[in-house]
């Protein structure tokens, strides 16, 4: 069976679904038909005119990136934009692009967990929960003989998820009363008349992120031609997704040493550190990409936080309130997930030839402190 570009789109979603992203980000498909076969794919950090040529050069089918090829919407597509250029070469080539961004940041095994690992932090959790990732309580009505069914069919599409567990739900028995009218085609009972019918109350929670496939699934197996469902909106939130994470280092370190270590791990030329070289460091706090504007929110008990992009009164926030930051740029925090991104399909497509480009660093160099 071949493999499509909706098919790594399918894969890459169910991994960081598009709910999951900030309202104001541009993920997805950017271009291609999902229907075309695909035999090679590139994974880079950003679709820069380098990366094109590449994947022109090796005669790739589908490009995967992190961050956006198009952020503003294009009003020309003249050949004398660089921008647009890059646009009109990959559809010229004929191949595919695919955006996973800010939600693949927030997601469980995403950018923050691949900058973590290469940090080898222990016992990581969540930095920042985010409004849009809450959950939501669905509630339906089934007979009893088809509530397995409903149930397991729910559970695969990510309803029922709490932690390391899944299937969860609940159910109450009780008694659902209807009347069909003549147009119905009810799957018990009779027309015209007030029908009661045994019942089982099943409460199951859903990420928002998964809500309309897991609707999708209510409607096409619920036994009932019209399924009763309510939707309630809680406080709730799944801790293992969200923006950054917390760890632990396996052994202090004094700033000055902690910086050098950042730097060679992610093996990037230079890194600034802003504190004190003398602090002892051992509970961190990392966030992939532009982290600049959280240093007023990082926790009292964070000793180094490690992002991209510290602007000068973000620097000057972090020394009044006595955080170590390591600016490792946006580009060295992030580069880990292309090589998370490639392992996963390799795994998952292996009949696939799966490339990496790593792009030169837009930022340049800075210097270590």
């Amino acid at each position: 069976m071949k493999t499509t570009v909706h098919d790594i789109c399918s894969f890459m979603e169910t991994w960081a679904p598009p709910a999951w992203a900030y309202p104001w980000d541009r993920i997805g498909l950017h271009t291609g038909c999902p229907a075309e076969k695909v035999k090679s794919v590139m994974v880079c950090l950003t679709v820069t005119p380098s990366v094109v040529a590449a994947a022109i050069r090796n005669n790739i089918s589908m490009i995967v990136s992190h961050h956006p090829l198009i952020w503003n919407p294009l009003k020309t597509l003249r050949s004398d934009n660089p921008n647009t250029q890059v646009c009109i070469d990959l559809c010229r080539a004929n191949i595919a692009c695919f955006i996973a961004h800010t939600n693949l940041d927030v997601a469980p095994n995403g950018v923050n967990a691949a900058l973590a690992a290469k940090l080898q932090l222990q016992e990581t959790r969540v930095l920042f929960k985010e409004e849009h990732l809450k959950q939501t309580k669905l509630i339906t009505f089934v007979p009893e003989a088809q509530c397995k069914s409903l149930l397991t069919a729910l559970a695969e599409a990510g309803a029922g998820i709490i932690g390391n567990y899944s299937h969860c739900s609940f159910h109450t028995p009780g008694t659902g009363t209807f009347l069909p009218n003549p147009k119905t085609t009810p799957c018990s009972g009779q027309k015209n008349i007030i029908n009661e019918k045994k019942e089982i109350r099943l409460e199951m929670r859903v990420d928002n992120a998964q809500l309309s496939a897991v609707l999708t699934v209510l409607h096409t197996v619920h036994p009932y031609e019209e399924p009763a469902f309510e939707l309630i909106t809680l406080e709730n939130e799944n801790k293992n997704i969200g923006l950054g994470l917390t760890g632990l280092l396996d052994s202090t370190m004094r700033a000055s040493d902690f910086v050098g270590y950042v730097r060679r791990q992610l093996s990037i030329p230079h890194a600034i550190l802003y504190g004190t070289r003398s602090k002892k460091i051992n509970r961190v706090a990392v966030l992939g990409g532009s982290g600049g504007d959280y240093v007023d929110q990082i926790p009292a008990n964070i000793d180094a936080y490690i992002t991209g992009d510290i602007g000068y009164h973000q620097v000057e926030t972090a020394r009044l309130s006595g955080l170590t930051c390591i600016d490792a740029t946006h580009y060295g925090t992030e580069l880990p997930i292309v090589d998370t991104i490639a392992k996963k399909l390799r795994k998952n497509f292996p009949a696939i030839r799966i490339t990496t480009t790593k792009e030169k660093n837009v930022m340049g160099l800075v210097s270590t402190r």
